[in-house]
């Protein structure tokens, strides 16, 4: 096996910049693909249904274990 010649090899830059971090971010944002706002609105409409519902049933449980403690003791 040959070994790789130095200018094959691709040079690592040690410590932080500012400026690959900016240009990196934005390479990333472009590649995110946001919803439409029709898509956030329903998506954001179902998940706080849920979390009611979730809610309102943790309720009703919690009350009804209240009502059984309360009932044995």
């Amino acid at each position: 096996m040959a070994k790789k010649n130095e200018a094959e090899l691709p040079t690592v830059e040690s410590g932080f910049s500012v400026n690959n971090f900016i240009q990196g971010l934005k390479e990333e944002l472009d590649k995110v693909v946001w919803p439409s706002r029709k898509q956030l609105v329903s998506e954001s409409a179902a998940v706080l249904l849920m979390v009611t519902l979730s809610a309102s049933l943790i309720y009703l449980v919690d009350g009804l274990f209240s009502w059984a403690a309360k009932q044995v003791f």
